[in-house]
């Protein structure tokens, strides 16, 4: 079958399958009234998450990401990364999360064979991270990645938002954070979806903030390796720990695009931001490997150039739960 190329050149190494929709967490950027459920939760199984990564596997990807929603409201999450770290090819095996279960089940998800966690932090302020996630659990999560980081994880990275309340004292606070800790801080530039568009308006801020504060401050921007997601990461003789920016506003953002995803009820999508997608679900429910791949190389053809969010067009995307952002 080959390897997976659109019609720009691209090559896709990079899957972020997402296992849920749900969330516990009410972050004001993305589900500011807590997760509501539309329709009928018909998730994907493990066994048709093992079906996504073994085709996609069988396509040359070797890094499969898990999202959501919060994957670790699902019971069988260790089950889906054993079966992914199972699938021949599959090198690295990544999951995001809002660190909610992080402290009590970190050793039983690198024991399945997770090698990436990413958790996701938009303030190390105890209020602020209360006022923006709709809970008190900062404590906790912290002590999460420090067990991450004791039980060997090959790689532990930290997300945050980038909000204009968040700007300066804020960035300090990362700073220290990764003196003495080998673990990446990455700043996601606040993206306009269809349920944050006011929210957006507000607390925008471009990511040059940050490039300027790690400049003036003798922070040096590091290459991307080829499965990397889009984060820019620096680097500082005197900080364990590394910071990154995510900056899909930047230009040529999108000409490096190596990730694909699919949804939690089996849909491809060729963009966060695109419209609609290529439903797998019938392929997955008969195990059809053969004609999923085909389906998936054929989708690959309507693949955008980039995103339109300097139009403020975020195709039909209402918040970055509902993909797995």
């Amino acid at each position: 079958m080959g390897v997976l190329v659109d019609g720009f050149g691209r090559r896709f190494r990079y899957l972020r399958l997402s296992i849920t929709e749900v969330c516990n967490f009410r972050c004001t950027y993305c589900l500011p009234d807590g997760y509501r459920k539309t329709g009928a939760e018909s998730f994907l199984t493990p066994d048709q998450c093992e079906r996504v990564v073994r085709a996609f596997a069988g396509l040359g990807v070797g890094k499969v990401r898990l999202t959501g929603g919060e994957p670790s409201v699902r019971r069988d999450v260790a089950e889906i990364i054993a079966r992914t770290a199972g699938v021949p090819g599959v090198d690295k095996v990544c999951m995001t999360t809002n660190g909610w279960n992080l402290e009590r089940q970190v050793g039983a998800w690198r024991a399945a064979g997770l090698t990436n966690l990413n958790v996701s932090i938009d303030s190390l302020d105890p209020e602020g991270f209360r006022r923006i996630t709709g809970h008190d659990r900062l404590a906790s999560v912290v002590r999460g990645i420090d067990a991450a980081c004791a039980l060997g994880m090959p790689s532990v990275k930290v997300n945050g938002v980038l909000l204009r309340d968040g700007v300066g004292q804020g960035f300090d606070a990362f700073a220290e954070f990764v003196r003495h800790r080998p673990v990446a801080v990455r700043f996601i530039e606040l993206m306009r979806t269809n349920d944050t568009a006011a929210f957006f308006a507000e607390q925008h801020v471009p990511g040059t903030v940050l490039t300027t504060w790690l400049a003036e401050r003798g922070w040096t921007a590091h290459a991307r390796g080829l499965d990397d997601g889009p984060a820019q990461e620096f680097s500082h003789p005197d900080y364990a720990g590394r910071i990154g920016l995510i900056a899909p506003y930047a230009p040529g953002f999108c000409d490096g695009c190596n990730r694909l995803r699919v949804t939690a009820r089996g849909q491809l999508r060729l963009c966060l931001f695109g419209e609609l997608g290529v439903d797998l679900r019938d392929l997955l429910e008969a195990d059809a490997p053969e004609a999923l791949q085909a389906r998936i190389v054929r989708a690959l053809i309507g693949k955008p150039a980039g995103h339109r969010l300097h139009e403020a067009d975020s195709g039909d995307t209402r918040q970055l739960a509902q993909f797995g952002g």
